[in-house]
């Protein structure tokens, strides 16, 4: 919960000496339960949370070499701790990209996804993470419609997209549900790179529940979009 509030303190640009003695605690929180809670992911996932709020990368912890030369330096010491008790925690990956992405640094980001992806497990909803990436890129651009042909133009992104769909087909069986905002991108990818037939197929799995995203990074009115989405898949399905 202090990890949640001092984010969301930070991303509403409220006062910035209440910002930074959120920050402060919910940081001091963390370690603290992170030397009392051995083997416990929860704590260093917190930091790797807060780390994103660290813009210039003033912390040591954030200034760590990554295990890949290929990779910049960054808080790997803390997604290292957090692997140690969980391998695959989808979160700890979460906060790892998304403290690439607060930066700017999509390249980072890219090579981060794709060192460590190939060796995740098989329906592990982490396949999920470049579609993440490339609504990103479409939502930090001024050239919207320049941005969307990445999904009907763009075979890396189009056979990106279909492995996340087998991973998903995957998970059916063995891994269970993945979380619902997954599904929801991996249903927006699937229809916007013109597989609406699979679109319907994740779409019909995820009734009847609904995410925002990435439906509001995507259009100022999600709602049409969804519902267009929804129509198109379905009657490509029938």
């Amino acid at each position: 919960m202090a990890v949640e509030l001092a984010l969301l303190v930070r991303q509403q640009q409220i006062d910035p000496r209440e910002a930074a003695s959120r920050e402060h605690a919910a940081r001091g929180s963390c370690w603290q339960a992170a030397s009392s809670l051995a083997g416990d992911p929860v704590p260093w996932i917190g930091l790797l949370a807060l780390a994103q709020l660290d813009s210039t990368q003033a912390r040591p912890e954030h200034q760590v070499g990554a295990p890949d030369l290929m990779l910049p330096p960054g808080p790997w010491g803390l997604l290292d701790q957090a692997r140690r008790a969980d391998p695959w925690s989808r979160e700890a990956f979460h906060r790892m990209l998304r403290f690439w992405l607060a930066r700017g640094e999509s390249g980072a980001a890219t090579e981060f996804l794709t060192t460590y992806l190939p060796h995740a497990p098989a329906g592990s909803p982490l396949h999920v993470l470049p579609l993440y990436l490339h609504v990103d890129r479409y939502r930090r651009t001024e050239r919207k419609e320049r941005a969307a042909l990445q999904w009907t133009n763009d075979e890396g992104v189009r056979s990106t997209v279909l492995r996340a769909y087998e991973h998903w087909q995957a998970s059916q069986a063995d891994v269970g549900r993945w979380p619902v905002v997954d599904e929801s991108h991996l249903a927006h990818a699937l229809w916007a790179t013109r597989h609406p037939q699979q679109a319907a197929e994740v779409f019909a799995a995820l009734n009847p529940f609904v995410s925002s995203q990435p439906w509001v990074s995507l259009s100022d009115r999600p709602s049409d979009l969804i519902r267009q989405a929804l129509a198109q898949s379905f009657a490509a399905a029938r």
